[in-house]
């Protein structure tokens, strides 16, 4: 993909993050130039979802220096970085919203349906209360980074820990406004807006990806760790990328050479049912975050933060297409990556 200044995608990208930020990020990705819109006024849902990815992915190895350090080391080769997906967490109650956002993940369905994903299969993930959704995008599957959404389940830990993810997470925010509302509206309607509404809309929209509740106490987050890592790491982190994903042609030769150079990766290569499918990752990095203590004062701890992930699809024989699926074990073992040290 041209990096001109006639790409829309730069344009969008660059009005977040600036034109020399913009043009960095996307000289990092291995991008296809059909995803550009044609014309300057008129922007397609396929160019503002990857302008979208594009920010995202800046600001995931902006948090994760392990990340970091390994695309510089791909990028100093003169090679670039497929982005696969990014995955999100989210809380879900019962009974309703979650502070002012929607209920788990249709805080996110409400942007990536009318941006032109579809949720392409659903895993339940047992072992973490969670359910996890692939939203894979129509207009280019195989090369528009899909969102790998979770949402926990948090009735299902009991009466006590509700009541404490109520305290948490009851404050949350909506950080979509008028122009996301009106963007998305005509991304839905028409599948193309106008560019500057694109441009007014995708602040709002990637602040969608952050963290949207009070400080925690450091007792309530205390108390979501000791039932569930996943919980206190939204408490933390919120719905910001808890990781973002390379896909790569070998993930098991990938893992063995991060690993001779000291990073951090996961002991063993997730493999899936129907084997087609290989991921592995660095750890989280740790990250200092602020709660508020028994006194009211503000205290600093370090806890787990993003990770950069690698996956390997193969070609399904059935369809002869790549296997763009995910697999429940997998996603289990990669989400261990966020747990403390």
């Amino acid at each position: 993909m041209t990096s001109s200044n006639e790409s829309v995608i730069l344009k969008l990208a660059a009005s977040v993050l600036g034109i020399d930020a913009a043009k960095a990020a996307i000289d990092k990705l291995d991008l296809a130039p059909a995803l550009d819109s044609a014309g300057a006024a008129i922007v397609s849902r396929a160019s503002f979802a990857m302008a979208l990815n594009i920010v995202l992915f800046d600001d995931l190895l902006a948090r994760v220096p392990t990340g970091a350090a390994y695309v510089a080391d791909v990028t100093a080769g003169g090679g670039k970085v497929f982005f696969d997906h990014g995955a999100l967490r989210t809380i879900r109650f019962a009974d309703g919203a979650t502070g002012a956002l929607p209920a788990g993940e249709e805080a996110f369905a409400r942007i990536l349906k009318p941006l032109g994903y579809t949720v392409a299969n659903v895993y339940p993930l047992p072992r973490l209360n969670m359910t996890g959704r692939a939203y894979c995008h129509q207009d280019a599957p195989e090369s528009i980074p899909q969102f790998f959404v979770s949402e926990l389940h948090v009735e299902r830990f009991g009466p006590e820990f509700e009541r404490v993810a109520r305290r948490v997470f009851g404050s949350s925010r909506d950080p979509l406004g008028v122009a996301a509302h009106a963007a998305l509206a005509r991304f839905a309607e028409m599948e193309c807006a106008a560019f500057d509404l694109a441009v007014a809309a995708l602040p709002e929209i990637v602040a969608a990806f952050g963290c949207h509740h009070d400080t925690p106490a450091l007792a309530d987050y205390e108390a979501l760790l000791a039932r569930s890592a996943e919980a206190a790491w939204i408490a933390t982190e919120g719905n910001a990328f808890n990781h973002a994903t390379d896909r790569v042609p070998d993930v098991e030769t990938l893992s063995d050479a991060q690993r001779a150079l000291g990073r951090l990766v996961k002991d063993a290569v997730e493999v899936s049912t129907n084997g087609r499918v290989r991921q592995t990752a660095f750890r989280a990095d740790q990250v200092e975050r602020l709660f508020v203590d028994g006194d009211g004062a503000t205290v600093a701890r370090r806890v787990p933060g993003s990770f950069y992930e690698f996956i390997t699809r193969d070609v399904d024989p059935a369809t002869g297409k790549l296997d763009l699926g995910f697999d429940s074990s997998n996603a289990q073992g990669i989400f261990a990556m966020t747990k403390a040290a």
